[in-house]
């Protein structure tokens, strides 16, 4: 199969074109590289277009001349407090490069699309959250990717698109030391950061309804998230249509086992501070993955120990070559 992954240079995305290669497809990687790393990509074919920039000929040349079967879609802007303070630019990339892809598909005859979507859609929904649970975001970053699945929909009643969006919950770990996540807005990050500084890890409320006061999150290891893509391209149906399916482990995991696993894998005597509360942080978040097993046979393999130790081997990897 010849594979477009847009966003292919980015941390799930390059994890995703990693697997792709491996067994034997033929993939072409397009990315702005505004958050992508080229490096991670190694040899692999690459374009660096803005979708959302991008005249639409533009993109489906792409499509054309690289004779693609199917696209996955990553590439967007994924910073919830960014998007609070940019909306427009949220709404006008994210949302315009899915509708200039899908254009662009429809004109190049390519019928076949995994979108990257997010669990922020579910906005403060807790508990063991499912596809049939209303979508309410709270941010605008959620609220793009929620339109970016209503436009795909459409678009595959429209003219015969095979589809699937893909409603990730907490991605974390790495799958090698050069694909690692490096932006530090996600909770392993951010630890790992602070406690390079001899910062104290830091953890936002322990008086939570939850076994030990802290957040509960639903933690899933990056290389799942990139199998479950590859699962769901192959089995998309060949009738038209959209398919709504989380990625997650189904098991709760708090933000204090997670601090504490980074504190212990990491040596240090470091004790986490906790602050207050943040606003609008939901006390249980876990995906539901009945629909994704059910639909594939996929299911998670890696546990939160793989997530925590490869982070931390891949953080010790990086900082050996610097």
């Amino acid at each position: 199969m010849r594979v477009l992954v847009t966003g292919g240079a980015g941390y799930i995305g390059a994890h995703t074109v990693r697997l792709l290669v491996d067994r034997g497809d033929e993939v072409v990687v397009l990315d702005n590289l505004g958050s992508g790393q080229a490096d991670r990509i190694r040899d692999v074919p690459f374009v660096r277009m803005d979708l959302a920039a991008a005249p639409v000929s533009e993109i489906e040349a792409v499509l054309r001349d690289n004779t693609i079967d199917a696209v996955i879609h990553f590439a967007a802007h994924k910073q919830v407090g960014e998007s609070v303070a940019k909306p427009a630019l949220y709404y006008a990339d994210n949302v315009g490069a899915v509708a200039k892809l899908l254009m662009a598909m429809e004109n190049a005859g390519v019928n076949k699309l995994v979108f990257s979507s997010s669990a922020a859609v579910y906005g403060n929904a807790s508990g063991a959250i499912s596809e049939a649970a209303l979508a309410q975001p709270i941010s605008p970053y959620g609220a793009t990717k929620l339109v970016g699945e209503q436009i795909i929909t459409a678009a595959a009643e429209a003219w015969p698109l095979r589809a699937a969006s893909l409603r990730y919950f907490n991605v974390a770990g790495a799958g090698s030391a050069e694909l690692a996540d490096t932006v530090a807005f996600n909770l392993i990050p951010i630890c790992l950061d602070r406690i390079a500084d001899n910062q104290p890890p830091v953890i936002f409320g322990d008086d939570y309804d939850t076994a030990d006061g802290t957040c509960v999150r639903d933690y899933v290891h990056v290389v799942d998230v990139a199998e479950a893509h590859l699962a769901v391209l192959d089995a998309l149906p060949h009738d038209p249509g959209n398919i709504i399916l989380n990625v997650g482990t189904g098991i709760g995991t708090s933000v204090r086992e997670i601090v504490d696993a980074l504190i212990e894998v990491s040596g240090t005597r470091l004790l986490a501070d906790v602050q207050p509360r943040r606003a609008g942080d939901p006390a249980a978040i876990v995906g539901d993955i009945n629909a994704i097993k059910a639909f594939t046979g996929w299911s998670a393999r890696f546990g939160v120990e793989d997530i925590v130790n490869s982070a931390w081997d891949a953080r010790q990897s990086a900082s050996a070559r610097r």
